[in-house]
């Protein structure tokens, strides 16, 4: 006890003292933020210490029959009735038969819960729908993601009171009314905590009735489906001038459903958003009044609208957007695979040429890993959790991986893809990417500010516990609750300390490995080294920047890309234990290893080198470091396994690329697969043509059948080599206004 009390008042009052200064001031809002959500690998990961075993008996995400059947029937056949070129070219809206479908079947309820007249799918259905649509079209999946993510649903779930979801729900599930939310504004992008738009506690009229509510005016933009909504979920800062609420007069930040047929609501005009057109527009209101029963939660919720937007964040962000990432990801590698079988150039396919194997080879490791991480965060999602950090890290890797797998597609179709109409597959997909990486937090906000910035505090073993005593209203009790907590973690430190330097000076050679990793043993133990060096050099950035650290972004945005790749790299492992460990897949186990050690080397070194005390970066280096970066990323041979996989049909190409959507007879990318099915069923007779050359005429030993067969390999190839022309009428007749 004494002891104790020594340790206290001599060690720990001085790292008190220093630690309070050093920390840096947290807004509430900041708060809210941090403490959104909870945690989940994300904290495995920052213990240094990751228990594997905890991660491979997770289950896999799967479907219950009722959503299989939903895939299957309804989704099928929404896929049927898409004509993408139609709607983005033609219509520049959904038609009317998709709008009517898509209320119909309740795909806007996904997950609003059976009793309120929603599908209540799980977090993998939801992300399977998305997934499957994306596949056919963006502007559909848009559609059909926004309204089962951020929105009036999410948010009524949450904190709605049993009277407004009573109402609101089964009209939110059946389409009869749809929803948007109004968050963004032109003074307000990423940093929406500073918006101008405000509702003023008042008596007013409402159906006909004086009543206290609010007098709102606000300015919004970018609001999907905001032009077609007929309820509006709205984020405004309430004040309280006169005290009629009896509290304070600033009341901060507020959600509230607003009817769009209230009177001073101005909607219907749309945004384009690089070409694509699901409904998305600017939105106004001018002295609407709305009664307080229109706060989301009651009155009583006044106040709390960030708290809440954060909240339904933390989750809803794990899946939309990645799920579409992951289907432009796997669509990519598809459509790239069989056309680089198919088109020849300088008497070969193109797939045979090394720089056009090493775009696919990247392309199908992409895919495998997106998905492999989507999968393995819906698990997370459906077992309980609302890992605010993971969705950040998938929001972000996933959508910057999408623009990879996209850019390299183009690059594999060349002029195929360049030249716009019914035939290009790919076209609008590419325009799309931008909006994926600037929604739901902008990209570089979340690299920089989000993924370390909030994961250092909220998924550190100690951290929060220690700011929590920080901040403390009572100084003893805070200075005895530091004590406790800052020595464990003091402990935690220096066993990291030891881990990093041994599995750094022997390159993680002797680390651990679970029982059930096979071959994949040497690439856990790599994970094990990066873990403890990653813990670590956090743990050293954080004591010796202190709350500086919000201001070095690209410090927070290198330990956030090391954080953000154990996680996917986890998910890589998962993925090939849950699906049997198949020995077909371990070259795009392979490539996603090398690659992701390759990046946390080099972020580890680019923290290192820019880290201000240069002694303790020195320290760091040696005991994380010692031998310096040496991972260089996958070999050519690597890259190339991965290629040859998306250019033979096969069980592994199968596994790689499940979920597409079938497309329609006549469509190009039924065409594609029809040529990449010939080519590879007539492969020899094929060979045989090419090594006489292309101007010899077919050998007259052959039979009819094989004539036909080398004909309709090579009509189908020259059907799919073909791009759109028009006459320049049909193009001025769609001129924009």
């Amino acid at each position: 006890m004494a002891d104790s009390s020594w340790r206290r008042e001599r060690l720990s009052r001085p790292l008190f003292r220093w630690a309070a200064a050093a920390l840096p001031a947290m807004s509430e809002t900041e708060r809210a933020a941090i403490e959104a959500g909870d945690v989940w690998w994300d904290a495995e990961l920052f213990t240094g210490t990751p228990d594997w075993r905890k991660l491979l008996d997770t289950p896999p995400a799967s479907l219950s029959a009722e959503e299989q059947a939903f895939l299957d029937g309804p989704v099928a056949e929404l896929c049927a009735m898409i004509d993408d070129w139609r709607i983005n070219w033609e219509l520049r809206d959904l038609p009317a038969d998709i709008w009517a479908f898509l209320k119909a079947r309740r795909f806007f309820g996904m997950i609003i819960p059976r009793q309120y007249g929603g599908l209540g799918f799980s977090a993998y259905a939801h992300s399977e729908v998305v997934r499957r649509i994306s596949t056919r079209s963006v502007a559909v999946a848009v559609t059909v993601m926004v309204p089962n993510s951020l929105g009036p649903g999410e948010l009524l779930l949450h904190f709605g009171t049993q009277a407004q979801r009573d109402h609101w729900l089964p009209r939110l599930a059946d389409g009869r009314d749809i929803p948007c939310f109004g968050l963004t504004s032109p003074e307000a992008g990423s940093d929406a905590a500073s918006m101008v738009d405000t509702g003023v506690v008042c008596r007013g009229t409402w159906e006909g009735q004086e009543t206290l509510g609010i007098r709102l005016n606000w300015h919004k933009r970018y609001i999907t489906l905001g032009p077609v909504a007929t309820v509006l979920g709205l984020a405004f800062k309430l004040r309280d001038p006169d005290g009629l609420l009896g509290g304070a007069a600033e009341l901060g930040i507020t959600v509230a459903l607003v009817p769009t047929d209230t009177p001073g609501v101005e909607i219907g005009r749309r945004h384009l958003p690089a070409m694509q057109v699901f409904q998305n527009g600017p939105n106004q209101g001018r002295d609407v009044f709305i009664p307080l029963e229109a706060i989301v939660g009651g009155p009583e919720r006044a106040g709390q609208g960030w708290e809440m937007l954060m909240t339904a964040l933390a989750a809803g962000r794990g899946i939309s957007l990645p799920s579409l990432a992951a289907a432009s990801c796997v669509f990519a590698a598809h459509t790239s695979g069989a056309y680089a079988r198919i088109r020849e150039q300088f008497g070969i396919a193109i797939g045979k040429f090394e720089g056009v194997q090493e775009k696919l080879g990247r392309m199908a490791a992409l895919a495998y890993q997106v998905d492999a991480a989507r999968r393995l965060t819906c698990a997370g999602l459906d077992a309980g959790h609302k890992p605010a950090v993971i969705s950040a890290i998938m929001k972000y890797h996933a959508t910057e991986r999408m623009r990879v797998a996209i850019n390299d597609a183009m690059d594999v179709h060349a002029g195929k893809a360049v030249i716009d109409g019914p035939r290009n597959y790919l076209g609008n997909i590419y325009r799309a990417v931008p909006v994926g990486i600037t929604v739901e937090g902008a990209n570089i906000l979340t690299r920089c500010l989000i993924i370390f910035g909030q994961g250092a505090i909220r998924a550190h073993p100690f951290l929060m516990q220690e700011m929590a005593a920080l901040a403390d209203a009572d100084p003893r009790r805070g200075l005895d609750a530091f004590d406790r907590v800052f020595w464990r973690h003091a402990g935690h430190a220096a066993r990291n300390t030891l881990r990093a330097i041994g599995r750094g000076w022997t390159g993680g050679r002797f680390a651990p490995a679970p029982r059930a990793a096979g071959v994949a043993a040497p690439y856990y133990r790599q994970l094990n080294r990066y873990a403890a060096a990653f813990a670590l050099v956090a743990d050293a950035a954080l004591g010796s920047l202190g709350g500086a650290l919000k201001r070095k972004e690209a410090i927070s945005g290198r330990l956030g890309d090391i954080l953000a790749e154990l996680y996917l790299l986890s998910a890589v492992l998962k993925r090939w234990h849950d699906e049997g460990r198949q020995a077909a897949d371990l070259p795009l186990v392979q490539w996603c290893m090398e690659s992701g050690f390759a990046t946390i080397e080099s972020s580890l070194d680019g923290v290192l080198a820019n880290l201000p005390g240069r002694a303790v970066a020195a320290v760091l280096r040696l005991a994380c470091l010692p031998w310096g970066v040496r991972r260089r990323g996958p070999a050519d041979a690597v890259t190339q396994a991965c290629a040859a996989l998306l250019l033979e049909p096969s069980a592994a190409r199968e596994r790689l690329l499940p979920g597409l959507a079938r497309p329609r007879a006549g469509e190009a990318v039924h065409d594609l697969e029809t040529a990449f099915e010939l080519a590879a069923r007539h492969a020899d007779l094929l060979d045989a043509v090419r090594r006489a050359g292309s101007d010899h005429p077919l050998p007259e030993t052959w039979s009819a059948e094989q004539r036909d067969a080398v004909e309709a390999a090579r009509a189908a190839a020259a059907k799919v080599i073909e791009v759109d022309s028009f006459e320049p009428h049909a193009l001025r007749s769609h001129a924009m206004p």
